[in-house]
C-alpha cells in the first residue's frame, strides 16, 4: 500500500466539518474496485472500535481495513492525490475522537437519523431485511455499530477479554445489530427490559457512554509498559564490565 503523506499536527487535531464528512464519504466510494470500503458512518464506528482496543494499533495496521473489509492493500498505482486527501480526513477524525474520548469522556458519533419519508433499502428476493425486528432507534445506529463490530472482528483482542464489564459494554452496543442466535435475542430482550431506550437521543447517549466505559476499562492494558528483564544482575559502577573488557563498568559500558 502506498505510504500516505504525513499531516501536520495542527491540522490533524481539527475535527471534520459536515462538508468534509460528506467529502470523505464520497472519496471512500472512489476506492478502486474490487476493494470494498466502509462508508463514512461505519468508519466512525470502526475508528472507535480501534481506539478502545486493549492494544495500541498503528495506523498502518488498521487503515487497510477502511479501504477494504478484508484488509486487502490498495494497488501500487492508486491515485496519490486521492489517497493523500482521503487519509488526511480519516486521520483527522481519528485524532479528534482520540482527544474527545480521552479528555472529555464524550464524543459526537456520526449518526444519520432515518427519514420517515425515505423508502426502505431494496432487498432482493429471497434475502431477509437486515433491519427487520430492530427497534427504530437501533435502525439508525446499526451502521455505526456495524463499523465498531468490524474493528472488533479485525482485531479480536477486545472481544477476547473475560472482563464482565467489557462484555456488558459490548452487549449495550451490539443490541443495535440484528440478533443471530437465541442467546443474542435473550440478551437484547434483557437490555430492552432493564435498560429501555425510548428515543434516539437516549440511545446515542448510551452508545457514547459504552464506548467511553470500554476506553476506561482497557486504558491500563493499552498503555502498559513492559518491564525489561535482565539476563544477569545489574553491574555496580566499580564492578568489572559484563562485556568482558576487563575494565570497570563505569569506565566501559556504564559511561552513559
Amino acid at each position: 500500500m502506498p505510504k500516505p503523506t504525513t499531516i501536520p499536527q495542527s491540522r490533524v487535531h481539527r475535527d471534520l466539518t459536515d462538508a468534509e464528512f460528506a467529502e470523505l464519504d464520497d472519496l471512500l466510494t472512489k476506492t478502486p474496485e474490487p476493494l470494498e470500503p466502509v462508508d463514512v458512518v461505519m468508519l466512525d464506528g470502526f475508528l472507535c472500535g480501534v481506539l478502545v482496543q486493549p492494544v495500541l494499533l498503528e495506523t498502518a495496521t488498521w487503515l487497510p481495513h477502511v479501504f477494504d473489509f478484508d484488509g486487502t492493500p490498495l494497488p501500487e498505482d492508486v491515485d496519490a492525490a486521492w489517497l493523500e486527501r482521503t487519509t488526511a480526513l480519516i486521520l483527522r477524525r481519528h485524532a479528534a475522537l482520540t482527544r474527545a474520548i480521552a479528555e472529555d469522556g464524550w464524543f459526537d458519533p456520526l449518526v444519520l437519523e432515518a427519514d420517515d419519508d425515505q423508502s426502505p433499502p431494496h432487498v432482493a428476493d429471497g434475502e431477509s431485511d437486515p433491519l427487520a425486528g430492530l427497534h427504530p432507534v437501533s435502525q439508525s445506529l446499526m451502521p455505526w455499530v456495524a463499523g465498531f463490530q468490524h474493528a472488533t472482528q479485525c482485531f479480536p483482542d477486545l472481544s477476547e477479554l473475560s472482563d464482565d464489564a467489557v462484555l456488558s459494554a459490548l452487549a449495550r452496543l451490539y443490541r443495535h445489530l440484528p440478533a443471530e442466535s437465541d442467546e443474542e435475542r435473550e440478551v437484547v430482550a434483557t437490555l430492552d427490559r432493564e435498560q429501555p431506550l425510548t428515543t434516539l437521543d437516549d440511545a446515542i447517549e448510551d452508545l457514547v457512554i459504552a464506548v467511553a466505559d470500554l476506553s476506561d476499562l482497557t486504558r491500563k492494558a493499552r498503555f502498559k509498559v513492559e518491564t525489561v528483564k535482565r539476563d544477569a544482575p545489574k553491574a555496580g559502577r566499580n564492578d568489572p564490565c559484563p562485556c568482558g573488557s576487563g575494565k570497570k563498568f563505569k569506565a566501559c559500558h556504564g559511561k552513559t
